[in-house]
Formats: C-alpha cells, structure tokens, sequence
C-alpha cells in the first residue's frame, strides 16, 4: 500500500499537480494514518480530486472527463435513463457513430457496462470522473429533461387540421420530440439568444449564440436531422412539405413557467434545411437605460437628448450590437400617458404596453416610408423607425424630426460621426442633418468577465498603451477572464453596452452643412467630451468589467 501510495506521488510530482516538499509531507501523514494518499493530498489541499484522478486516468489509458470543459451532449444523455445514470454513478457524454462515452465512478464495473450496452444498443467506451461531479451532472443535465413536457412546447397559437394532417410519421416520434425539447430547455437555461441547426455532411450540428458568441453543444446522428426540422417547422407553424425555399415563422411557447417567444427561420442549403430560433426574452423590453452599462457622463449626454420636443435620436452599430434593445429603453422613458408614440418595426419582436406598433408589410406595399407617411396624419409625439434602410425613409424620418416630432430610428454605420456622412450619402440635404438631428448613439455589445472567476493581471506598460490606454493613466492591474463551470469555462458571464454618444453642437452642425469627413467630426465631438467606443470600453476594462482581449475583438 505505501508502495502504491509512493509511485502515485511520483506520477503526480512529475504532471506537476504538487511539489516535492508536499509530497513529502502528505507521505508523513499517509504513513502515521494509514489513509490512501489521494485522501491525504485532498486534505491537506495539495490536490484536487479531480486533478489526482486526470493522472490515473492517463496512467491507465482512459479518458478524463471534465464537465465544465466538455458538458454533455442532449443525444447522450437522452439515450440512458436517469435511474440507471444514478444506480452506476455514470453521466453520458457523447455519442460518435454507434459508441457512446460515459464518464464513471467506477468504469471498472462491468455489470453497468454491459447493462448500458443492452439499453442503449451502442457499444460503451467508459471514462472516468469524480463521484461528486457525475451525481451534479446528473442533477443538471437530467433535471432539463425532467422538467420539460412535450405539451410546453406546442405553439399557443391554435394549429389548423390541414396543418396538423402534413404531420409526418417520422416527425411524431417520442425521440425526436424529447431531443428538441430538451435543446430548446437548455437554451434557454445556458442563457442563449440563438439557436442553430444546422445539416452537415454526415451529421447534424446544434450551436448556441451565448453573450453574442456561438458554441457548439451536440452533434446529432443525420438520421435524426429530417424528424428535429419538422419538428421545428411545425412549432412555428412553416410548411414542412417545402424545403425548397426560405421561410419565417413564430411560436409562443412555456419553458418551465414562464411563456418566451421564438422567432424562426429556415434556409435550404447543400446537406438540407438550416433553422435558426431567435428567442426573444420579454425582460429585455423592461430594461431601463441604467442597466445597459452607461458610463455615467454617457448616459447623462443620452437622457439630455430626450428632453427635446423634437429631433431624430440615431443608435448605430452592427447587427448584433443591442440596437433595438437601447431603442425600447428610450421609449420606456418616454412612455408616459401624456405621449402619443408609434412605432415602425419589421418584425415587431416585443410587445410594448401603452405604445402603438406597427408591424411591416411588404407584400401588402406597408413598408417604412409609407407607415412614416402615415403617421404623420395621426399627431403622434414620439415615433420609433425600426431602421433607416434607403433615401425615401430617411428623408421622411429627417423631415418629421424638423417638424415637432421626436423621432428614434437605428443606422448601419460603424460609429457615431459615420451616421452623419452616411445620411448625406443617402441624399438628405446636409443643411437638412445639420438642423434635425440632436444625438447619436454608437454602440457594442461586450461579454462581461465572470465574478467567480475572473484572473488579475499586471501586463507591462506597453501592453497597455498598445491597447489604447494613455501614457500617463495606466491601470496598476486589469482582469482577464478565467473558466469555471458557472460561466462553462469562457471566463465570461453576461453582456454589456460599449457606447459613444455624440451631441450635435453649432460646430459640428458647421462640419455637417460643410460635408466634413467622419473623421473631422469624430475629432470635434472628442474636443467637446464624446468618450469614443474604444475609450468607454478601456474606461470599462480598468472598472474589472470586462477584458482587453474583448474590447479588441469587438472594436476594430
């Protein structure tokens, strides 16, 4: 036994888990107690069970499972029951072709090897695991498919019998409608804004948009693909008999208890139908302007721009970038009794209470300039532009905010000063830009570091002033993102806003009527206290709310 325990320490001294000195005195302990070594060194917090055991494992030849480095895929674990899952002390990990990879407390136990084997038909590859991490993957992992019913997921909207009646054998089948309910619970519980399925060559790929970055969760057999998209389809009520052609569809659907609205799309492509589910969380729309990451001056220059009659608010930035998110938080200031508001939206993704939207219809001839056109002879006070697409709509929104109207509308453009050479480009008179327009708003969405885990790091100054810090201001110390299970090991939990808001000024008026470049404005507005995209993010890297590397990859 001491010599077991002393080859142990060996393997563990040269992986680098504990020192020399550590070693030597957890041998003292094991020699005078008589408890294994592996004990000893957990005790002494010398080692991680969890560590001692990825040193095994490689001894042996099997592989370590780390559950927040690889999570579970939906396949796997809907392939063994949760009885059998928690008789064993086992969580399924994957499924590759016809071998299923189960983590084990014990993957020496040939009774649960055999018995997985006749379940599930696949033949069993056994890796091992802490006893402590499998029965909290069990409790996580199967606790989705527990608490999730085929019933929750069927769309409120009422199916029609001719819809029901294209309802295929293959699409009806309890596996493929448990698997697709058990992604659309994890989604929602990884905190996901996105869903994609997407046909591969010789399988189907499952990903997740989380905090505005995709990861991959499971690859799924192609058997299942033609079941998983029509299940899909029906949800959101889409002709599942054409696959030839792009389609848009919605559902309103229960997860757990509370009701969540999923926009879907489809897109034919070489290895079959594409679908993407947007999932649109109600709460986003009670959000105020304090909860999107302001800098303090930030928002007191934005909520200044409200305080006007009159005059166009323009939120720029890519797709992607919370455009829509920082509109609703405008309206929700606005919205008071007093107010007449009308909103232009394509689609109209969140209901707003007290507010009038309009959805957009292009086959019907309802598009933005002519809804705009329209609600000029209502007397609205406040109106909200989904986006201004081309000439006609922003010449209307720009002559509505010259004539008594508040008018909020979203721009592509990079940053801030681009949205006024954009707007001439598009043939609006610059003397026209120069008068309407009160404020613009350019933004990112940056991931915020995980506060369980998050690093501190000290770089060298040139780092720092590589990344945009100035000379004479350099943060002592920053933080870098980490990896934990509550963030699944990216070291980032959550978003937040990078904005710059630009006020029209007479100087930058003058610039406008003169067609300044974007450049010269952006070095004006600067002068006169506009924080740049890149400067408000560094502002939010030295507060240790977020990361370098994140400001870099959001801001070019």
């Amino acid at each position: 036994m001491a010599e077991a325990g002393q080859r142990l320490g060996q393997l563990l001294m040269r992986a680098g888990v504990i020192t020399e000195k550590q070693l030597n005195d957890a041998l003292e302990v094991h020699r005078a107690t008589g408890s294994p070594l592996g004990r000893v060194l957990v005790d002494l917090g010398y080692a991680t069970q969890g560590a001692i055991l990825s040193v095994m494992a490689k001894q042996i030849g099997i592989e370590y499972i780390n559950f927040s480095e690889r999570p579970p895929e939906p396949t796997a674990v809907a392939a063994v029951p949760k009885d059998l899952a928690q008789r064993y002390t086992l969580m399924p990990v994957a499924i590759t072709e016809n071998t299923l990879l189960v983590a084990m407390a014990d993957p020496q136990n040939v009774l649960a090897l055999d018995d997985l084997r006749i379940i599930t038909g696949h033949e069993i590859k056994p890796a091992i695991s802490t006893r402590d991490d499998i029965i909290a993957a069990i409790e996580e992992y199967y606790k989705v498919a527990e608490h999730t019913t085929d019933d929750e997921f069927i769309a409120t909207e009422d199916i029609g019998e001719d819809e029901l009646a294209q309802l295929t054998d293959v699409e009806s089948e309890a596996p493929a409608v448990k698997l697709v309910n058990y992604i659309i619970q994890k989604a929602v519980a990884d905190r996901a804004s996105d869903i994609h399925i997407e046909p591969q060559e010789n399988d189907l790929r499952v990903r997740f948009r989380i905090d505005g970055v995709l990861h991959e969760v499971m690859r799924s057999p192609k058997s299942t693909q033609q079941a998983m998209i029509s299940r899909f389809k029906i949800m959101a009520e889409m002709d599942i008999s054409d696959s030839r052609r792009p389609q848009d569809g919605h559902c309103a659907v229960t997860v757990g208890n509370h009701k969540m609205d999923f926009r879907v799309s489809s897109l034919p492509t070489v290895y079959g139908e594409r679908i993407v589910l947007r999932i649109l969380r109600k709460d986003s729309i009670l959000l105020q302007l304090s909860d999107l990451g302001f800098l303090p001056a930030s928002l007191e220059r934005f909520e200044s721009s409200f305080k006007k009659p009159y005059g166009a608010i323009l939120v720029t930035g890519p797709t992607g970038s919370g455009k829509s998110t920082s509109l609703y938080a405008a309206i929700n200031v606005l919205n008071d009794p007093g107010r007449h508001i009308l909103t232009a939206e394509d689609p109209v993704e969140y209901r707003l209470p007290g507010v009038n939207q309009c959805q957009m219809n292009h086959k019907a001839g309802l598009d933005f300039a002519r809804a705009l056109r329209s609600f000029l002879r209502c007397s609205p006070d406040v109106i909200l532009v989904g986006e201004i697409r081309d000439q006609e709509t922003a010449q209307i929104a720009i002559e509505s905010a010259l004539t008594g109207h508040l008018v909020l509308s979203t721009l592509h453009t990079n940053d801030a000063p681009s949205a006024v050479t954009r707007l001439i480009e598009m043939g609006v008179e610059p003397f026209l830009v120069s008068s309407a327009v009160g404020c613009i708003l350019g933004q990112r969405l940056a991931r915020k570091l995980c506060s369980d885990c998050k690093v501190e790091w000290r770089p060298k100054p040139e780092v720092l002033i590589e990344a945009g810090f100035a000379a004479d201001n350099l943060p002592e110390v920053v933080y870098k993102a980490g990896g934990c299970r509550k963030c699944g090991g990216t070291g980032y939990r959550g978003r937040l806003g990078v904005h710059e808001v630009l006020l029209m000024s007479e100087e930058i008026s003058r610039l406008c009527v003169e067609e300044a470049t974007a450049e010269e404005i952006k070095q004006v507005a600067m002068q006169q206290g506009m924080l740049t995209l890149r400067q408000d993010g560094l502002e939010k890297v030295r507060m240790g709310l977020t990361s370098i590397e994140e400001i870099v990859r959001v801001i070019v």
